[in-house]
């Protein structure tokens, strides 16, 4: 992951000013510590801190057209590059890096040509020849931006916060699937996938069509020129992208350079189960796996530093980003630069504990839509940030947009949780991979049930938490924190907590407003909150709220830990 700040239309030119660009640009040098680029064109600033992933060589940023009349300040990765340079033929390419399409797709096709674009990216391209300039993010919004504005009549972009928060009178989160026009001076949405109307789909479920979309996903995603692996937590979701991993690698360009063995790597509090379950699943699929342990005081520690650099207050996204930031440090340790990871699998299909309890499959379709909507605040924020702080980049093949079209064009009834029928969670993808003559993965792991992502960690673990900041926040505090934080108010002492170290870091009204708020129940938006009574009086968004809605979903864990991060 690449970091990418752009101001636009500011009245200072002068060499303060582009120190202070630079300045800013530093703040997310972790993002991208291989090289960092500027350029100026009168009042406007592109820079960029790069990682690179393709093309190492040649592909720093910015990038150009070939008079260098159009700019653009990339973060991401484009899949399709190599099938979008064959139709721009009679243009002429600078570099190998597969963000370069960008300029000459914007000048052979304008402003339209977003849609064509198969991969995360967020984007700001400059035409030096009007001065307009557009910016754009991701389908699903994998990769982060926020759009800010300052009292000059500057318009800002930056991948991360921090980076324009205090120049800014005002800035918000960049909406996925949109564009910006300074032409149009406003957001338009270029993604406009059928699923978006959570209109109920009829097509019947078809095993073979759902395993090679997925196959063809992660394929994609080995498009790299330097060391990668697999994030593996011995749940279902990273299973399957570590087996189909494995299984392409050696047909795969990347394997003539890197050899044909696939690294897997896991995190957990020590002695856990689930780690074994990690390993039994990576000596299965002939990986090379990199096991990992943190305590719960280690994960503590590190509280200040993950808030900071996943920037929101969200319980749950806390809970889970700090082993995912602790073990993101070690792999990069190794000289690893790009993971895979299994994120977005429960959101399509409704994986989650408290989708047993969907009243239909109207209301069960619905739900699954708003998650995927809301997946760029939660849970691609963490994935992509929790990593990106070390200078690591993590690819999402379950959020593939062919993907996750056709999985969305599914007919519900077939994601519906039925034990009559022996139906689990996520039972047509399970079957999707149930191959008795050359099984993906061992039969217990595939029919593996859900555990709630921050709760797979080990409850020794949220427990831990919810102590620390018992010890930090009193009763009074808490009583009175809707007269401290009137917006999103925190409802537990844990929320209060990563409440004042959020503030600390970034105190505008602005900053506050980008992280989202409301009832939820082991990640369920608020609708859902609405199937089960007892539910809204639980405060806990963990999945222990959620128990008993299938009986074998948590055994009870007596005197020890039970301790993993769930990567997916």
């Amino acid at each position: 992951m690449c970091g990418i700040l752009a101001v636009l239309g500011c009245i200072d030119n002068s060499q303060a000013k582009r120190s202070r660009i630079i300045e800013l640009s530093r703040r997310l040098r972790h993002r991208g510590p291989d090289w960092s680029g500027l350029h100026c064109h009168q009042n406007c600033y592109l820079s960029h801190q790069r990682l690179a992933i393709v093309d190492p060589t040649s592909g720093d940023q910015p990038l150009y057209n070939e008079d260098k009349t159009v700019v653009v300040t990339v973060n991401g990765e484009i899949y399709n590059h190599k099938q979008l340079r064959e139709k721009l033929n009679s243009h002429q390419f600078r570099t190998g890096s597969d963000c370069e399409v960008i300029a000459h797709l914007y000048e052979e096709y304008g402003e339209d040509f977003v849609d064509m674009l198969d991969g995360m990216f967020s984007f700001v391209l400059l035409d030096t020849r009007d001065k307009s300039f557009i910016a754009a993010r991701d389908a699903i919004g994998i990769t982060p931006l926020y759009i800010g504005w300052g009292l000059d009549g500057s318009v800002w972009f930056a991948s991360e916060m921090k980076a324009l928060s205090d120049d800014c009178e005002q800035f918000m989160s960049f909406l996925p699937g949109h564009i910006y026009s300074s032409k149009q001076g406003a957001l338009r949405r270029w993604y406009n996938p059928p699923w978006y109307s959570e209109k109920i789909p009829s097509t019947p479920y078809d095993p073979k069509v759902l395993r090679e979309a997925f196959e063809k996903a992660v394929f994609k995603r080995l498009m790299t020129d330097v060391p990668f692996g697999v994030l593996l937590s011995g749940g279902l979701d990273s299973s399957l992208v570590a087996a189909v991993a494995a299984r392409q690698l050696a047909n795969s360009e990347v394997a003539c350079q890197w050899g044909s063995q696939l690294h897997t790597f896991c995190i957990g509090l020590k002695g856990s189960p689930d780690l074994k379950a990690a390993k039994e699943v990576a000596d299965y699929i002939g990986t090379r796996y990199h096991e990992f342990h943190f305590t719960v005081q280690e994960g503590i520690d590190a509280l200040e530093e993950v808030i900071y650099h996943i920037e929101t207050y969200d319980v749950t996204t806390i809970r889970a980003s700090t082993p995912m930031f602790l073990m993101s440090r070690k792999i990069k340790s190794l000289g690893v630069k790009m993971v895979l990871s299994g994120e977005g699998s429960d959101e399509i299909f409704g994986g989650y504990l408290y989708f047993h309890k969907a009243p239909n499959k109207e209301e069960f379709h619905e739900e699954t839509c708003r998650k995927i909507k809301a997946l760029h605040l939660y849970d691609c924020l963490r994935a992509n940030k929790s990593t990106s702080a070390w200078g690591l980049e993590a690819r999402v093949p379950f959020l593939d947009k062919e993907f996750i079209n056709i999985a969305m064009s599914i007919d519900p009834e077939w994601k519906m949780i039925r034990p009559d029928l022996g139906r689990i969670e996520k039972w047509i993808l399970r079957n999707a991979f149930d191959d008795d003559k050359k099984p993906y993965l061992p039969k217990h792991i595939l029919y593996r049930q859900k555990e709630q992502f921050s709760d797979g960690v080990g409850y020794s673990w949220i427990d831990g938490l919810k102590d620390h900041a018992n010890k930090q926040v009193t009763d009074a505090m808490l009583i009175n924190a809707n007269f401290i934080y009137p917006e999103n108010t925190p409802t537990t002492k844990e929320g209060y907590y990563y409440r004042t170290i959020f503030e600390k870091f970034f105190p505008k009204n602005a900053a506050r407003s980008t992280v989202p708020g409301g009832p939820s129940v082991a990640c369920s938006t608020a609708k859902a909150v609405e199937w089960d009574a007892a539910w809204s009086e639980n405060p806990d968004p963990s999945g222990r709220a959620a128990l008993g809605v299938h009986a074998s979903a948590y055994e009870a864990q007596k005197g020890g830990i039970a301790g993993k991060i769930a990567i997916a």
